[in-house]
């Protein structure tokens, strides 16, 4: 299992948009040049946080993109369903009901109407994860940064959005 790196992009990114002006923007070309990162990927990620209701578009030249609500409602999870999509990590095909015993139909039967252990498991493994992704807000990222990043690092990122911004 491995996460894109479009996550890891969205969460970067996500950062950036906490401390601008409510009135204010960041738009795609400043994002890309700071990360490293193609426009073009980067729209792409942004168009599916935007669809998840995570950021808001500001269309126009003074446009660009800006948090849709605040940042302690935002979840690494939410990030990552919005950047991967919902579907679980595990995908069962019961393959336990195609062993070779199954060709007996009373042990078939008693097969197929016993969970698979194996699903059930891996499913509450990936419900751990999802929770504490869940835990983990933008607003706990921003403090972690603000706790292991130099204070210089953190304002000269501010000051080079602030001085990108467009409105």
């Amino acid at each position: 299992m491995q996460y894109s790196i479009g996550v890891e992009y969205g969460l970067h990114c996500l950062v950036y948009l906490i401390d601008i002006p409510p009135d204010s923007t960041i738009g795609i070309k400043e994002l890309s040049a700071f990360q490293g990162v193609s426009e073009t990927y980067l729209s792409k990620i942004f168009s599916k946080l935007t669809k998840a209701g995570i950021v808001i578009s500001v269309p126009g030249v003074k446009g660009g993109y800006k948090l849709a609500k605040s940042p302690a409602d935002i979840s690494f999870w939410d990030v990552v369903e919005a950047v991967e999509g919902a579907t679980p990590i595990f995908q069962c095909k019961n393959i336990k009901n195609n062993s070779y015993l199954c060709r007996d139909e009373d042990y078939a039967a008693c097969a197929k109407a016993s969970p698979c252990v194996i699903n059930l498991t891996m499913l509450e493994a990936e419900d751990s994860m999802r929770n504490v992704l869940r835990n983990k807000s933008l607003t706990w990222l921003n403090e972690e940064l603000d706790r292991v990043l130099t204070p210089q690092s953190r304002k000269e990122t501010r000051e080079y959005f602030a001085n990108s911004n467009h409105a």
